[in-house]
């Protein structure tokens, strides 16, 4: 038998040195990684970085061209502050009209980029017929903003036959007119990016007789 007495016994080694231990031994075998080892996993992560921001300006190029490079059509109309120069009608006899007024044509442009319209005809009538003619001259709507052009109007009722309701609307005080004209253009994105838009413009102006003074204006 074996005296236990005589046995020598050894503390337990506690976990957390263990593990103490074994961190020191990682860290001693990191510091022997060799520098080419090293130098790839720079390179990787490097690559990942580049990777990741060009996918980021890809993005942000694309939300840039879906939204604000997309090209929304002008609206066109004729502005409600008209001056009659000009003001002759008769109900008698043979109904007529002649007027000479000045207006302003509003191109209003929503994009992010000015909006280049080309010279255009502008037509005025009466129930269908041809009343008057003006040409709108070539101009630029910047971005975001609305471009007045102030433009003078002849229109009489010389082309009218005598079956028009001329004279029983002369008789109430008022004189229906249309307008309408096709702009053709371009809207430019930074300076280099063009997209052909065209814009129409169709009112209705109703001119009160009595008071030498536009009523109303529906576009």
């Amino acid at each position: 038998m074996v005296d236990r007495a005589n046995q020598q016994v050894y503390p337990l080694v506690p976990p957390d040195s263990q593990s103490r231990r074994s961190d020191e031994n990682l860290e001693d075998s990191g510091s022997l990684i060799p520098d080419h080892v090293l130098r790839r996993k720079k390179r990787i992560k490097l690559a990942i970085y580049i990777s990741a921001f060009v996918v980021f300006e890809i993005m942000v190029i694309l939300v840039f061209a879906l939204v604000l490079m997309k090209a929304r059509t002008p609206k066109v109309r004729l502005g409600t502050n008209v001056t009659f120069q000009n003001f002759k009608t008769r109900t008698q006899a043979r109904p007529s009209f002649d007027l000479s007024f000045t207006a302003q044509v509003r191109v209003k442009n929503t994009n992010f980029g000015p909006y280049k319209f080309d010279s255009t005809n502008a037509t005025f009538m009466y129930q269908g017929v041809t009343v008057g003619q003006i040409t709108i001259p070539k101009h630029t709507a910047g971005m975001r903003s609305t471009k007045k052009v102030t433009v003078r109007v002849n229109v009489n009722s010389n082309a009218l036959p005598s079956t028009t309701k001329l004279g029983s609307e002369l008789g109430a005080g008022v004189l229906t007119l249309n307008s309408h004209a096709k702009f053709k253009g371009k809207v430019v994105f930074m300076f280099l990016m063009k997209k052909k838009k065209s814009a129409e413009m169709n009112c209705t102006m109703t001119v009160d007789s009595s008071t030498k003074a536009v009523k109303s204006m529906i576009c």
